[in-house]
């Protein structure tokens, strides 16, 4: 499918692409919604915290959050009602320790987890008795969700899927968050991936020998942490075996890229081309949405997201 460009008209009184990328976190109403949670067993001793809304009958689309995400995300629970009052059965995974609770293993999660998204994915079948109806994946869940549609091609257990504002190519994107305004962002989720690990390894021991105050940004923490924990060789094996770019013309299932060219957590020119885009995968490209925000309306009071006003067209089309 080509690149095409978007109906999404940005909110006028967020300019940039900082201000929309911030506004939601900071404003967006999370409405209180029932929620059941389940815990998965691993194989490995770990563990993975699911969260269901809706009713049990319904079709499933899963959410997959981002970087240091979680219920608390700005999109989560919007999306999670959004989704069970449109008639769906929602269930948001979260990747480990994510959930509230230190995962138990020293590994913890990363950019690449496509088998963890593969093992709830058999599970939801086995306990379901159907499979997933639908994926969609914010950020660092995006690039999950779409290096496991090319890994998996035709047997992908899913009829449709969803990527929202995609770090392409992990490498660039830890340069452009190292660069300029971007530094606020990864200073914060540096701040919160240090205190989680200084949290978990207060309760067990740490395989690794590091001074977490002497990493500065993420191309020193994944190659002090991330790698390591997770049998990479280095930062730079970790971006190369794990940036989705090289996944996507291996995709098979009908999927949609909602991104904006002037995404703050990375470069322009990560972007795929068109001709790397398979026939299943349909990008469209925005101007004014920011990172994961997509904010539009004609003032603060009547703000609207489009993401999920997307999501639900893209469910529904043919």
């Amino acid at each position: 499918m080509p690149i095409e460009p978007s109906r999404f008209r940005p909110a006028w009184w967020l300019p940039g692409h900082h201000l929309p990328t911030l506004w939601p976190s900071f404003f967006r109403r999370r409405p209180d919604i029932p929620l059941t949670r389940e815990r998965v067993e691993l194989a490995d001793g770990d563990f993975l915290d699911l969260s269901w809304c809706g009713q049990r009958d319904k079709p499933i689309v899963m959410l997959l959050h981002g970087l240091e995400g979680n219920l608390h995300s700005h999109y989560a629970r919007p999306l999670l009602k959004l989704l069970s009052d449109s008639g769906y059965l929602a269930c948001m995974m979260h990747f480990r320790g994510c959930s509230g609770e230190p995962n138990r293993l020293p590994r913890s999660y990363h950019s690449g987890d496509s088998l963890e998204l593969q093992t709830i994915v058999e599970h939801i079948m086995q306990t379901r008795q159907r499979p997933v109806f639908a994926i969609i994946g914010f950020s660092l869940g995006a690039n999950v969700l779409l290096k496991w549609l090319g890994e998996r091609g035709k047997q992908a257990a899913v009829d449709r899927a969803m990527a929202v504002s995609v770090p392409f190519l992990l490498h660039e994107a830890a340069d452009r968050l190292d660069r300029g305004f971007s530094r606020i962002y990864q200073r914060h989720l540096l701040n919160s991936l240090k205190q989680k690990y200084r949290d978990k390894f207060s309760r067990i021991p740490s395989p690794l020998d590091i001074n977490l105050d002497q990493i500065r940004n993420f191309r020193q923490f994944d190659e002090e942490i991330t790698a390591p924990l997770h049998g990479f060789s280095g930062a730079d094996d970790y971006y190369h075996r794990c940036s989705c770019r090289r996944f996507i013309p291996l995709i098979h299932k009908p999927t949609l890229i909602l991104h904006d060219r002037n995404d703050p957590f990375m470069w322009p020119h990560t972007v795929p081309q068109e001709k790397e885009l398979p026939e299943d995968v349909l990008l469209e490209l925005t101007n004014g949405g920011g990172h994961a925000g997509f904010v539009c309306g004609n003032s603060p009071a009547s703000s609207d997201y489009w993401a999920g006003t997307r999501l639900l067209h893209w469910l529904t089309s043919t």
